[in-house]
């Protein structure tokens, strides 16, 4: 299975997005980009904190430039797997 997406998503740190306004990314993360991979996240919350969350994601966004190593491997650590790098843990901790 193809893991790449058309058109792939942005850098998060670049001019391009960091030039946005907060409401245009909130308005983004909540109801996605047509006809790409990044869906809407706000529609179908039934948690009541879809806004709140969303809101976070943007002023997560906008850390992004400034993310330090520290964080940035704290967040590697964090991130969901593929099975490939399952598989390379596995053998490393073996």
């Amino acid at each position: 299975m193809d893991r790449r997406m058309y058109p792939p998503a942005p850098d998060m740190r670049l001019v391009a997005t960091q030039s946005l306004t907060d409401g245009e990314l909130f308005f983004i993360i909540q109801n996605g980009v047509r006809e790409t991979g990044m869906p809407g996240w706000g529609a179908d919350s039934t948690s009541g904190h879809a806004a709140e969350d969303s809101w976070k994601l943007v002023r997560f966004i906008r850390h992004l430039p400034k993310l330090t190593f520290e964080e940035e491997q704290e967040m590697r650590a964090l991130n969901p797997k593929i099975p490939e790098d399952l598989k390379s843990r596995k053998r490393e901790t073996s």
